[in-house]
């Protein structure tokens, strides 16, 4: 038997619902639906692309009890997003390095969590704003 999967989801366990969702709007532009229990427990839930959701529930955050989350820039810019996230006091864990096929690097969340980002090596690594 041969298994099909039609999705993913990565599950973030978190200290603060409402600080990672600050988090990863202002950082990253993932957008929330919010989602609440029966108990008023309130989790999030973000689509990202048509086959990835990334949820995140209360609990005690233990960095290494999640999966890794690796984001791909479809745009490029890692070299102006890593900038930016270090400009804003996020931690980066690693910085712009060379990987097969391209470029990574990896930042802390609120949490401690370690997420990476990824682009592709036909993509520009800086992106340049018009006014």
């Amino acid at each position: 038997m041969e298994l099909k999967f039609d999705s993913m989801a990565f599950i973030l366990i978190v200290r603060d619902v409402e600080a990672t969702e600050r988090f990863y709007t202002e950082h990253l532009g993932i957008r929330f639906d919010r989602n609440v229990e029966e108990d008023g427990t309130i989790w999030l839930l973000a689509r990202i692309g048509s086959e990835v959701e990334l949820l995140a529930f209360p609990g005690d955050p233990q960095p290494g009890n999640t999966p890794g989350i690796v984001f791909g820039l479809a745009d490029g810019g890692i070299d102006t997003v890593v900038a930016s996230l270090a400009a804003a006091g996020v931690e980066i864990v690693t910085p712009v390095t060379e990987a097969p096929g391209g470029w990574s690097a990896s930042f802390r969340d609120p949490d401690g969590h370690e997420i990476s980002l990824f682009q592709s090596e036909a993509l520009p690594r800086v992106l340049t704003t018009t006014a």
